[in-house]
């Protein structure tokens, strides 16, 4: 599986989330967005030390209002944990990197 963090868009959300391998983080940004920017590393981290066991997208939401109504984002930054379809989890509002990888491992295992 490839690491990194790979920006998705609503044409592009069913092939790289919902027809994914593994389950996905998408996290859902802004780029007028404060706290999103302080959430970034940790989510590039999150990238690079899960990438054995899950995918990691973003999307920004104000082009993507599809994907963003469907799946219920009300505020940024927002975090679903996605697999086959089904959320198994989500986060409204920026989290710092131990919180992250709790809600990661609590997620994933």
């Amino acid at each position: 599986m490839s690491k990194g963090v790979i920006s998705v868009t609503d044409a592009e959300f069913e092939t790289e989330v919902l027809q994914a391998a593994f389950p996905v983080l998408v996290y859902f940004w802004a780029s007028w967005c404060g706290p999103c920017k302080l959430m970034s590393p940790s989510i590039n981290l999150a990238a690079d030390s899960y990438s054995d066991r899950l995918k990691v997208v973003k999307m920004e939401v104000d082009p993507n209002p599809v994907t963003v109504k469907k799946y219920g984002v009300e505020g940024v930054p927002a975090l679903r944990l996605l697999k086959g379809g089904e959320v198994l989890a989500s986060n409204e509002g920026a989290i710092g990197k131990d919180k992250l990888l709790s809600f990661l491992d609590t997620n994933l295992n």
